[in-house]
């Protein structure tokens, strides 16, 4: 029996690793295996590459200065890395700015320091998904040590308006740091224009392998280590670097500045014309998150009175990978708490599924899903005790 064909539309959990990222790595998995720390020149050529690999993840954010790039091993630890040193710098300050939307790694953290004694303020959206930035003026007081906003959601792609949440921390005194491990490599940032303290990446997220991240640290702000040992990355994060993975990173960096236009804009096409052939060929379809401030991959749908467990062990037979939200909180079967933080109804929030795309994706990929995506919903909702018309007679 030939091997199903893989339509790959989870790309906001994980991406393909670029064979050009791959033909980077495989020198220092082989050949090039010195410590960078070494003085000898055998160690030392591999140092020349940790910095150009550097100075590549500086430039997609456009950080003047690529000293202000530490490598961690993921989003998570580069989140926990900046919230943490953000407290530790600002001991008198017991406040900590969020939303109702973050990624678990951030949300499970404040959870852990409001254990701790600190006050963390969470902050909604509307049913667009976009923040009420004077709600957000409102919570920000001289107590806040630090505002912890997403660049980008990965559930719905809705874009935040970073450079005014930014202002608003830095008028009160408090420290920004933005999650954009999402927005790296889809939309273009500058962290030098957008009042940005700590800026948090992650390799999987594009075209790099799994097991590698980056922290952006502005130059002057007052950082303490998370991972604490040698001397390694300016004695910001201990331990022997991840070589081969760092080095991925910065060659899947330079390619995802030089796709950044182009290749956007056919990602774009396909997930809109992905979507308007769901919303034209299903009925009863919710689009979740704003239909223009968005990332240009991500299409969030929800499908009322069908359970997106269902859509998606059906679209798996076909070889059609997508998700129900967050692979970070997949294993749950409670409403995605975005979803819920939206205001989207019961019947619906159960039912959605992210389509999230790459530049490795196809119109032929498009295609696919929209010829059977219509067939599955309609047979679920034959089967659903909770159908439109049963409701309806509640």
């Amino acid at each position: 029996m030939p091997d199903k064909k893989v339509i790959y539309m989870d790309n906001n959990a994980t991406t393909q690793v670029s064979d050009e990222v791959i033909e980077a790595m495989i020198p220092y998995l082989k050949d090039l295996y010195g410590n960078p720390s070494s003085i000898h020149t055998f160690g030392g050529q591999v140092a020349v590459a940790l910095k150009e690999a550097r100075q590549s993840v500086a430039g997609i954010i456009g950080a003047s200065d690529p000293s202000e790039i530490i490598f961690t091993s993921c989003g998570t630890e580069s989140d926990n890395a900046a919230i943490l040193s953000a407290l530790r710098s600002k001991p008198d300050r017991k406040r900590i700015v969020t939303t109702r939307v973050e990624h678990p790694a951030v949300l499970s953290l404040c959870q852990r320091l409001e254990r701790d004694g600190y006050t963390v303020i969470r902050v909604g959206v509307n049913s667009e998904g976009l923040l009420d930035l004077r709600e957000l003026a409102e919570v920000i007081n001289h107590d806040t040590a630090v505002v912890s906003i997403m660049h980008a959601n990965n559930e719905t792609g809705v874009i935040f308006p970073i450079r005014e949440i930014g202002r608003l921390a830095h008028e009160k005194g408090a420290l920004f740091h933005t999650d954009a491990v999402q927005s790296v490599g889809k939309i273009p940032i500058n962290v030098d224009e957008n009042f940005i303290d700590f800026l948090s990446m992650s390799g999987h997220k594009l075209h790099a392998p799994k097991g590698v991240g980056a922290l952006y640290i502005r130059r002057g702000t007052r950082f303490r280590p998370f991972v604490i040992g040698g001397h390694q990355e300016r004695g910001r994060r201990g331990g022997t670097e991840n070589v081969a993975g760092i080095v991925a990173m910065g060659a899947a960096a330079r390619l995802a500045e030089e796709n950044l236009d182009t290749e956007q804009i056919r990602v774009r096409a396909m997930r809109d014309r992905l979507e308007k052939g769901i919303i034209d060929s299903i009925p009863d379809v919710k689009l979740n998150g704003h239909p223009v401030s968005r990332l240009p991959n991500t299409c969030n749908v929800s499908f009322e009175f069908v359970e997106g467990e269902a859509i998606l062990l059906l679209m798996d037979q076909l070889g059609i990978c997508a998700s129900s939200g967050s692979a970070c909180t997949s294993g749950s079967l409670d409403p995605s708490h975005v979803l819920r933080a939206m205001g989207v109804p019961f019947t619906f929030a159960h039912g959605s599924i992210r389509f999230s795309l790459s530049i490795y994706n196809t119109d032929g990929d498009v295609d696919f899903v929209l010829e059977h995506l219509p067939g599955i919903i309609s047979r679920l909702r034959e089967i659903s005790p909770f159908s439109a018309e049963k409701a309806a007679s509640l």
